[in-house]
């Protein structure tokens, strides 16, 4: 069979014995949302066929339905072998949107809420040898406000910066077959200063654990120990030290093996930190030079048709001048992270906060349960170098008592990860305490965006002073991420899509406006790091560097001075 998207799910976590599930299902839409109700789960094949993982809104999955669509149902027959279901069986999902109910074999095997994090079923109970029938059901309500949506539009069509919605399945979906003794999870702490990896994590059964490192096929260090209740902490001392960096994504390669199983795995040695107003990565001042990516494609909407097309992403962005992102409104899936990670290729993993009320007590409950599923999934990558819960919270609240649900979000962050940084808010409001001051700025006119962080050591930054008068963006001397700027808007008419501001009338314009908003960010010494919005353009969004498609908007002379622009960092990271 031709099965779409084959390649292993999570390179960082990956055992030999598993079995891509992605192809043909069949499906059907539930409109009523009374699937459950009539007991679908229970009465064999469905109307219609979909191809798993792409969204039935997507033209791959071979639907293309755009309108809103409720709920909806998936249905597979697995051969499994006597050997297989002798095992642990996990049925894994990368994503699912949004309130998903997994049956197995006619029964109930488990329920996951959140449509943007990974997670796995135990289905050991429930499979046989032979022929078994997993069915799905995928409620989703973006119009709910008790549910993260990110850019998923809440009206019928596309508009401004809301896309076509994703219902349903949108990542691999795979079966793993698990000794019964197998080690659970593992969280890794590199310290560059000892040249070593601190690993804690849990095992299901006792026994001895060996953790194995190398690089470049070369044995680099090694540890044994003897677990006994599951949980475990070793170190592994390396006899050489390869530090992960910008644009050398140097990993090591991790065994971890314990009785029969065994899981391949990698990790790298870097340390990012706040350093006064810098960011530094293993010590260095970095000047972040990031653009915005927000993980759309034509044919799969949130689901790309390839691995390549992933991969490709990180080096239209690179070959733009940018060596890492913000991972925007979207919890990306983890073969790009893995690439960002090989590339060195530095992330903000974001959740795609857009469309929930967070002031509501379901909403907050969906939103903390999903968002630390999204830490502990990418905890491990060295490529994400910081973490950002919220965008844009504006158009909910206006007052400072409103900012306790995103302080309390912060927190709860800070407690699971604090080896990086965390953007409370991207935009804002910020709360007290906040570690980096982010700014939103798409002014057009060079002279005041230029003027917008002239008077910074006077604590004041001129796009903000309303807020700041209010109350809800104070300024306390944070190092400055201006997370969000330019948008300058090019397309092949006039009259397509939009872009932030006047769009410019010449390319020698649009390079003069590109190059300055770049110069004003990178020259002054109280801003850390820039974002420019964005990689590509989205739908009727016609302000990134690249079309939807990815084929390229400007000739390579003019992409030389984009490069040329971005690399004005030398100074500033001396």
């Amino acid at each position: 069979m031709n099965i779409p998207r084959p390649e292993h799910p999570n390179p960082q976590w990956e055992r030999t014995s598993w079995k891509n599930l992605n192809g043909e299902w069949e499906f059907d839409f539930d409109f009523g949302v009374s699937a459950r109700e009539r007991k679908l789960y229970k009465k064999g094949a469905l109307s219609k066929k979909i191809t798993v993982p792409f969204c039935p809104e997507s033209v791959l999955s071979g639907i293309g339905y755009t309108d809103f669509i409720p709920s909806v149902c998936y249905r597979k027959i697995v051969t499994l072998s006597s050997d297989e279901v002798s095992k642990n069986v996990f049925l894994h999902f990368g994503a699912v949107d949004f309130h998903s109910f997994i049956y197995v074999n006619g029964e109930i095997a488990n329920e996951h809420i959140g449509g943007y994090s990974s997670f796995r079923v135990d289905i050991t109970k429930l499979v046989k040898e032979g022929e078994n029938e997993i069915f799905v059901i995928a409620e989703d309500d973006t119009r709910s406000t008790a549910q993260p949506s990110g850019k998923q539009s809440d009206r019928y069509a596309s508009y401004g910066c809301s896309y076509t919605r994703t219902t349903g399945i949108w990542q691999t979906v795979w079966l793993e077959f698990v000794p019964k003794a197998y080690i659970k999870s593992c969280k890794y702490y590199p310290n560059i200063n000892s040249s070593t990896l601190t690993l804690i994590g849990e095992t299901v059964g006792s026994g001895t654990l060996t953790l194995a490192a190398s690089y470049d096929g070369k044995p680099m260090g090694k540890t044994e120990l003897e677990v006994r209740g599951g949980s475990f902490t070793a170190t592994v001392t390396l006899s050489e030290l390869h530090l992960w960096e910008i644009g050398c994504g140097r990993l090591y390669d991790l065994e971890l093996s314990f009785g029969e199983d065994c899981v391949k795995s990698y990790f790298g040695m870097r340390e990012v930190a706040l350093d006064g107003l810098k960011f530094k990565l293993n010590g260095k001042t970095v000047f972040l030079r990031t653009v915005l990516d927000q993980g759309f494609y034509p044919d799969g909407i949130y689901t790309a048709k390839s691995d390549e097309d992933l991969k490709k992403d990180i080096l239209l962005s690179k070959a733009a001048g940018f060596h890492g992102a913000r991972l925007h409104q979207k919890v990306f899936e983890k073969r790009f992270i893995y690439h960002c990670d090989k590339e060195g290729y530095i992330a903000w993993g974001e959740h795609a906060s857009w469309g929930i009320d967070y002031t509501n007590a379901v909403a907050q409950g969906n939103f903390i349960c999903e968002w630390t599923e999204i830490i502990e999934r990418d905890f491990n990558s060295p490529a994400i170098i910081g973490w950002c819960p919220f965008n844009e919270t504006w158009g909910y609240h206006e007052n400072n008592a409103d900012v306790r649900p995103i302080e309390s979000v912060y927190r709860i962050t800070k407690l699971y990860d604090n080896t990086r940084p965390c953007i409370a808010t991207s935009g804002n409001y910020h709360i007290n305490g906040m570690e980096i001051y982010d700014v939103h700025d798409y002014m057009q006119s060079t002279e005041g965006f230029e003027d917008n962080y002239a008077h910074i050591p006077e604590g004041v930054i001129n796009d903000q002073v309303e807020r700041n008068n209010k109350g809800t963006q104070p300024y306390h001397g944070e190092p400055i991420f201006v997370s969000e700027y330019g948008g300058i808007k090019w397309a092949k008419n006039e009259k397509d899509g939009w872009g932030y501001g006047n769009a410019p009338e010449t390319l020698e314009e649009f390079t003069r406006r590109y190059c300055k908003l770049a110069d004003i960010l990178i020259t002054n010494p109280y801003i850390m790091g820039l974002c420019y919005t964005q990689l590509y353009d989205v739908e009727q969004e016609c302000n990134g560097l690249y079309y939807y498609d990815r084929t390229p908007k400007f000739d390579e002379e003019t992409m030389a001075k984009f490069r040329a622009a971005m690399n004005k960092t030398a100074e500033i990271e001396k």
